[in-house]
């Protein structure tokens, strides 16, 4: 937690500062995100709220989408990442939605993708997707790496968005 601190006190800050706030669909990171924002005092202020997607019934279950939403696509995509995010922003009524998928490890995912990959995806006034490849299997290690990934592309997207 103590490396995403910085991180997340910076957005929260800017946030803040700008009065909008923030919705968080995390898989791999575990709720990391989350956690590193709401560590930050005022976090009220900004954050809407989140949760762990990480598996078809959480997805269905938290944030409503049907299966037939992702027909022509797979879950672990800039696709995926980005629906996530519009879709936590929208049910929270958030400026801002954040959203992380991929395979932490020790092996990779049940659609060949290799532990240590992630696509992260960002909805609100400007839309931001990235893919991340550690190239490590150690499960730890890429939670927090996605978790400061996701939280280094928001930051980008803050510092580009219109006020």
């Amino acid at each position: 937690m103590e490396t995403l601190l910085p991180a997340a006190e910076a957005v929260g800050a800017l946030l803040k500062a700008r009065g909008e706030t923030i919705a968080v669909a995390e898989s791999s990171a575990g709720g990391l995100v989350s956690a590193a924002l709401l560590a930050v005092p005022g976090a009220s202020a900004y954050f809407r709220g989140g949760g762990v997607i990480y598996t078809a019934h959480a997805r269905s279950g938290l944030l409503g989408i049907a299966p037939e939403a992702l027909a022509g696509f797979r879950p672990s995509t800039e696709r995926y990442a980005a629906l996530l995010a519009r879709t936590i922003r929208a049910r929270l009524g958030a400026d801002w939605g954040l959203a992380e998928t991929g395979a932490t490890g020790p092996t990779g995912n049940r659609y060949g993708d290799p532990a240590g990959h992630a696509c992260l995806g960002v909805s609100g006034p400007l839309e931001r997707t990235r893919v991340l490849g550690t190239g490590s299997a150690d499960r730890i290690a890429n939670m927090r790496a996605f978790a400061a990934a996701l939280l280094a592309l928001f930051a980008e997207a803050l510092a580009e968005a219109p006020r």
